[in-house]
């Protein structure tokens, strides 16, 4: 019920008066019920609210603990709002723990969901494509959902990093083909099979979006950039939630 006064009364109202959101091509590839995996670039925090707005169906997105357990007034807001757009809170501050939040992304496209993910483990910090996390792969052989590619426009530019106040700028979604990895079925456990998926939904994500792809994470760019900062997720574990 909450999340859908969110999705048709509070929020969804603003975000479509004034980022006028629109799927361009590909809404016939989501499936009308079963379970499946929503890949997507990651631009912006705001990506995790456009997508579902604009799908009939649910999308959960699983999210960071923190986002659950603050307290206060602040803390039981921040609850509410999140658990209000779709999100469900995960723990990734160990590596049993990125297990735990992949187990939780398995169980939520078994239970016939839509799961959203970011492969790349967090928002590109310069607009470009970076190499995707495995985990998205594991998640698609341990669930046998396919994996549906998907394509944020102008969500950067509407939610520049940094910025306190959204812009209002035309925000647009493409939707690929849903990739199917039946073929690995039972592999995995093997690293190279999925990185090899892992890099066939990055390719697909290229072409989708046309961005500029960069063989490397974008944690390590943006380490790179602005100097150490402390890894909470092991390599394994793609961002399903704006980071």
């Amino acid at each position: 019920m909450l999340y859908w006064l969110m999705k048709h009364v509070f929020l969804g109202p603003i975000l479509r008066l004034f980022f006028q959101p629109k799927i361009i091509e590909g809404a016939e590839n989501i499936p009308k019920e079963g379970g499946a995996i929503l890949a997507s670039n990651h631009l912006a925090v705001s990506d995790s609210f456009f997508l579902p707005l604009m799908l009939s169906r649910r999308v959960t997105f699983p999210a960071k603990i923190e986002y659950f357990t603050g307290t206060g007034l602040k803390g039981k807001l921040q609850k509410w709002f999140f658990s209000g757009v779709g999100q469900v809170p995960i723990d990734r501050s160990s590596a049993s723990a990125a297990q735990g939040a992949l187990d939780t992304g398995v169980r939520i496209v078994r239970e016939g969901k839509l799961l959203g993910i970011y492969p790349e483990g967090t928002r590109s910090p310069d607009s470009r494509l970076y190499k995707g996390k495995v985990g998205v792969a594991w998640i698609a052989l341990e669930s046998g959902a396919p994996v549906i590619p998907v394509a944020m426009f102008g969500t950067d530019k509407a939610n520049p990093i940094g910025s306190k106040m959204w812009r209002p700028y035309p925000i647009r979604i493409k939707i690929g083909k849903p990739l199917d990895f039946s073929r690995y079925a039972g592999l995995s456990g093997d690293r190279f099979v999925l990185r090899s998926i892992t890099d066939e939904i990055m390719y697909a994500l290229m072409e989708l979006t046309g961005q500029e792809y960069v063989d490397v994470y974008a944690a390590k760019a943006k380490e790179a950039a602005t100097g150490p900062e402390q890894v909470q997720a092991a390599d394994r574990l793609p961002s399903t939630k704006a980071s």
